[in-house]
Parts: structure tokens; sequence; C-alpha cells
């Protein structure tokens, strides 16, 4: 059976909706604040923010699930390079340790401010995020107890 490109399409789209929503109410929800101003078009408005933001699923290996346009230019990838690509390769091998211990740390919190660390792009480039909030997703028509990833919101960053 072959893949219907318009069945394909309104998938993304659905999803895109949804995640977009998840996204914002578990920020708010954790945070008392919105994730970015409201716009006529929440999803177009994520996607274009001047901030990063990018989440992955639960799970042992968590894979990310989605990155918005800043995302992935501080990434240097493409929505298809990033789709799918477990998480813990945002991190240098060394680090990677120290990083599944602070996403623990969140899921066992819900959310972390002020975060900083080391991230490496695909051309092996490094750079420092600062001022990043790291928090649980949840849907809160669903269970709220239940968390379906963790994302991120990262406010500033420089090249090392």
């Amino acid at each position: 059976m072959q893949n219907n490109p318009f069945l394909e399409n309104f998938r993304q789209v659905a999803f895109l909706a949804h995640h977009t929503q998840l996204l914002m109410s578990s920020y708010h929800y954790w945070t008392g604040e919105p994730l970015i101003a409201e716009t006529k078009d929440t999803v177009q408005g994520l996607m274009n923010a001047s901030l990063a933001i990018a989440s992955h699923q639960a799970g042992d290996d968590p894979i990310f699930n989605y990155a918005n346009h800043q995302a992935l230019a501080l990434f240097k990838m493409t929505p298809e390079e990033i789709m799918g690509l477990p998480s813990r390769y945002s991190a240098e091998p060394m680090l990677r340790e120290a990083r599944a211990a602070f996403l623990h740390q969140v899921a066992s919190h819900g959310f972390i401010e002020n975060y900083s660390g080391v991230r490496i792009a695909k051309d092996g480039s490094r750079f420092l995020i600062e001022q990043a909030t790291v928090w649980n997703v949840v849907d809160l028509k669903q269970a709220p107890s239940q968390t379906l990833g963790q994302a991120v919101v990262i406010k500033a960053w420089h090249a090392l």
C-alpha cells in the first residue's frame, strides 16, 4: 500500500495543531506564564517564534517530535533530520549522563527554569544554551499526571 501524500499532510497538520496546544497549555500549567504571546494562528506563532522551542516524546530513549524554526536553525537540521532523532544526541557524548539526570529531575518536579548547558549541532559546532525552561508535556484534558514528553524553550544561546 502506497503512502497517500494528502493523508500524510493531514496527519502532520493535525499533529502540529494538537501538539502546539499541548506545549502551550503544559507550559502555562507549570509556570503560570504564556509560552508565547497570543496570536490568531498559534501553530505558526510557535513555529516562527524568536525563541528556540523543541520537544521529545516520553520513553527510555526519547526522540524529538517537535522543533520550531529557531530550534532547527540552532541545531542546524531540517525537520526531516531532527524528527525521530534520539534527543540524547543534542548533547555531546560525555555530557549525556548529566543530561539524563537533569531530565529525570524535570520529570520529578514538572519544570525547571534558568537551565544552561552545552549542546551540539549537526555539523559538530557547540553552543551554550542559557535561560532555558524545560517542562513536562501533559494533556490537561486527559491525565495531567501522565507525562507525554518534555519540552524546552531556549531564550538565549551563543556559539562556543
